[in-house]
């Protein structure tokens, strides 16, 4: 199975330049499926938000798209299903939900933190 960068991954969902979008898309059709890590992901979201300005229910849209596809795999795929889920419904941001579902699919609750906001999300534990 092959592998996306961020840069590969980004082109084919933003397809902000043609030429590279039809050589992701080559690359795509060539060895489905693709398997995106967990760095790629979360530097994909972060980049389509902050550079694309893409809002949460099209960044919501594209990880559901992801998931559900034939063509994509990524890295821990229950716990990334499980955050897209828990995203939908938290105020949180996804890395926190990510981070959150990771423990418990590995089996490492509860997740310890400072962060007052992500004590909301059920499997974390204030310090």
């Amino acid at each position: 199975m092959a592998a996306l960068d961020t840069n590969v991954l980004v082109r084919l969902l933003a397809q902000d330049d043609p030429q590279q979008t039809r050589k992701a898309e080559a690359y795509l059709l060539a060895h489905p499926p693709l398997w995106i890590s967990l760095p790629v992901l979360v530097e994909s979201v972060h980049v389509l938000a902050r550079l694309y300005r893409w809002e949460k229910p099209a960044l919501l849209a594209m990880l559901d798209g992801l998931a559900n596809s034939r063509h994509f795999i990524f890295q821990d795929q229950a716990a990334v299903v499980a955050a897209i889920d828990r995203w939908a419904q938290a105020k949180a941001g996804f890395v926190d939900c990510l981070d959150v579902e990771l423990a418990r699919c590995h089996g490492q609750e509860p997740l310890a933190t400072f962060d007052k906001g992500l004590l909301n999300l059920q499997g974390t534990t204030g310090l």
